[in-house]
């Protein structure tokens, strides 16, 4: 152990002196490394930070859960837009009917989605999005609260003028989300009294705005919205233990029941599963993943060889150096290690440039999206095992070529 911690040492002081010496050849040959390590780190870091975002995002949306909708969220399979557009929308009395045919669902709710034009005294919000729920839309998609309450289930069945508000509307009305609890805001001539505030959470990649909108008892909404005309949409829960392709195939039955559509016609509306979108995301990019590490290899290998280069020139810098340490009973195990020992540390420095360029990338990234960007454990110890393997494998032929000389040849080579 102590010869290893000895050898390390000796291969880190000689990895320094030849940075030293040779600063351009060097620093040409950590380049190559650095640039590879940095495209296939900032990918990945990149890729799996955005990642990250949307299944949380997905997640968000509730798990085991099916959009019932006229729209097929991923844009369906070579149907064109009009065909979507002339199904029927959703109807809030499907939720009951779904209830009556179904056995795998635990909850249904309906959901209403609009804009409209938020004020308070003479504070005026434009194009908040406004919902219009139902009870169960706590127990199919929970939402969370910084200040306030759920709606109570005394205040949805006599559709009472109360409602959530999302955290971004709250600030703009009422200076401070806080300030908003028992306040009230006015949407077309009503005025709704405020009971919860929705905790901050961002813009949902498939168009849900928590952060910029309202919400309210479906039986007061529809004072407000039409229906008809509010994009509505049916969000099933699954029981637990009930897969998403069990659950998708009865509610396919049931909808095509109320809808009575016979055998030969398609169906008029569109099963959206969670699940599937976090499938579809995962496939996405791991695609990417493969893309963006393809040509961080390619650059490491440019990086390999320039390594190899070094390695080769050190070696023959140092072969009278060589020859005297064979010479005085050094074996060729000890003289493979160092070289290796000399181009890994060599990698090791090139990677941690590599590693300082992704942070400055993660920091920018941050800034310009939305959402942080990051590097996780896992990438970091993947950059030190690619490291020392592009070390290793940049320096065995020169180590080994060290290894094999004739002491006194290699002594008189002077």
């Amino acid at each position: 152990m102590q010869k290893t911690v000895q050898i390390l040492g000796n291969s880190l002081r000689l990895t320094l002196q030849e940075l030293k010496v040779n600063k351009l050849r060097t620093g040409l040959s950590l380049t190559g490394v650095a640039f590879g390590i940095f495209c296939i780190i900032g990918v990945l870091a990149t890729v799996n930070s955005l990642q990250y975002n949307i299944q949380n995002e997905v997640s968000s949306l509730g798990s085991n859960t099916i959009y019932i909708d006229k729209w097929e969220y991923s844009g369906g399979p070579d149907k064109p837009f009009w065909k979507f557009r002339a199904r029927p929308t959703m109807k809030y009395e499907e939720v009951a009917l779904l209830k009556q045919r179904s056995d795998l669902v635990d909850n249904i709710s309906f959901l209403m989605r609009s804009g409209g034009t938020l004020s308070y005294r003479d504070d005026i919000i434009e194009n908040a999005s406004v919902y219009g729920i139902t009870e169960a839309q706590m127990a199919v998609q929970p939402i969370s609260f910084d200040f306030g309450r759920y709606i109570s289930d005394a205040e949805f069945n006599s559709g009472s003028a109360v409602g959530l508000i999302g955290f971004d509307n709250a600030e703009k009305l009422y200076g401070t989300p806080e300030r908003a609890l028992g306040k009230y805001f006015e949407i077309k001539g009503k005025r709704i009294n405020i009971v919860g505030v929705i905790k901050k959470e961002g813009k949902n990649f498939i168009g849900w705005d928590y952060d910029n909108c309202v919400m309210l008892p479906y039986k007061f909404a529809k004072q407000i919205i039409a229906e008809e005309y509010s994009n509505p949409v049916l969000i099933a829960k699954g029981k637990d233990k009930i897969t998403p392709t069990q659950l998708s195939t009865e509610l396919q039955g049931a909808m095509r029941q109320i809808r009575r559509l016979s055998p030969t016609e398609e169906d008029n509306f569109s099963l959206n599963s969670v699940e599937a979108f976090s499938q579809a995301i995962s496939g996405l990019f791991s695609t990417v993943d493969i893309v963006g590490g393809l040509i961080g290899v390619i650059s490491l290998i440019v990086g390999m060889f320039g390594i190899a280069n070094i390695m080769f020139v050190t070696v023959k810098e140092r072969t009278s150096m060589i020859g005297l340490k064979k010479a005085i009973g050094a074996k060729r195990s000890s003289i493979l290690f160092e070289f290796l020992m000399e181009a890994a540390m060599l990698c090791l420095m090139g990677g941690a440039i590599g590693l300082f360029l992704v942070y400055i990338l993660t920091v920018v990234f941050s800034k310009l999206l939305d959402f942080p960007v990051f590097v996780s454990l896992p990438l970091l110890i993947g950059t030190v095992i690619i490291c020392l393997i592009v070390g290793v494998l940049a320096g065995i032929f020169p180590a080994s070529r060290a290894a094999k000389m004739d002491p006194v040849e290699a002594i008189r080579s002077k």
